[in-house]
C-alpha cells in the first residue's frame, strides 16, 4: 500500500514504538494528571511536533551531519541529560502536596506544549532511529512523496495513541486526587523517573 513494502509490518513498527514508554509519555501524563485534558493535549501537540521534527530531519539528511560530526551529537545529548535532570530536581522541590491532581480550572496556555517539544527533543538519536528506520519499508521505486507518506502514518498513529493516553490518564488522575498525598508521591515519582532517563542517556553517550 503507498508503494510501502510490508506495510502491515510498518503498522505493527510504529505501534511497538508507542507503547515502549519514555519521558514523553511520562511528561504527557504527568501533564494531564496535574491539569486535565487540555493540557494533556497541548502536551501531545508538543511530542508530535518532536517527533516531526526529527523524522523531517532525518530525511533532509541531519543524521548523515551528526554522523559526520560526533560532538555536535554529544553537545545535543549532554544537554538533553542535563535538562531531564533538571525537570526531575523540580518535580522533588515541588511543595504544593495537598492541591488536587486535577485542577477544575485548567491552565490555557503553550507552557505544556513548549516543555513537551524541549523533552521530545533532548533525545537526538532519535534522527538516526528514523533515518534507519525509513529505509526498511522503501522499494526501489519509491519516491520523495513515500517519504512523506511514512512521516504522516507515524504523525497520526502516534496522535491516536497519545490521545487514549491522555484520556485515561484523566480518568485514573481524577480517582487519585481523592487521595491527599498522591501529588506528594506522584511527584516524586516523576522525579526519579525523568533524572533516570537522564542519566541513561548520559550512560549511553560516546
Amino acid at each position: 500500500m503507498f508503494e510501502i513494502q510490508n506495510y502491515g509490518s510498518f503498522i505493527l513498527a510504529i505501534l511497538a514504538f508507542q507503547l515502549f514508554p519514555g519521558a514523553g509519555t511520562v511528561t504527557i501524563l504527568n501533564a494531564t494528571a496535574r491539569n486535565g485534558i487540555n493540557a494533556g493535549m497541548r502536551t501531545v501537540f508538543g511530542t508530535i511536533t518532536g517527533d516531526f521534527i526529527y523524522m523531517l530531519g532525518a530525511v533532509l539528511g541531519l543524521a548523515a551531519v551528526l554522523s559526520a560530526h560526533p560532538r555536535m551529537l554529544a553537545v545535543a545529548q549532554w544537554i538533553g541529560v542535563f535538562y531531564l535532570c533538571w525537570m526531575g530536581i523540580n518535580f522533588f522541590r515541588s511543595k504544593n502536596f495537598e492541591t488536587p491532581i486535577n485542577n477544575s480550572q485548567q491552565v490555557v496556555n503553550w507552557k505544556f506544549f513548549r516543555q513537551a517539544l524541549a523533552v521530545s527533543l533532548t533525545n537526538p538519536k532519535a534522527i538516526m532511529f528514523f533515518m534507519a528506520f525509513f529505509p526498511l519499508f522503501l522499494s526501489k521505486d519509491s519516491g520523495p512523496f513515500i517519504l512523506i507518506i511514512l512521516m504522516l502514518h507515524v504523525s497520526v498513529i502516534s496522535f491516536l495513541y497519545q490521545t487514549g493516553l491522555v484520556l485515561v490518564g484523566n480518568v485514573v488522575a481524577l480517582r487519585l486526587s481523592k487521595w491527599k498525598w498522591s501529588r506528594l508521591v506522584i511527584s516524586r515519582l516523576l522525579g526519579v523517573v525523568f533524572i533516570g532517563f537522564g542519566v541513561k542517556l548520559a550512560i549511553n553517550i560516546k
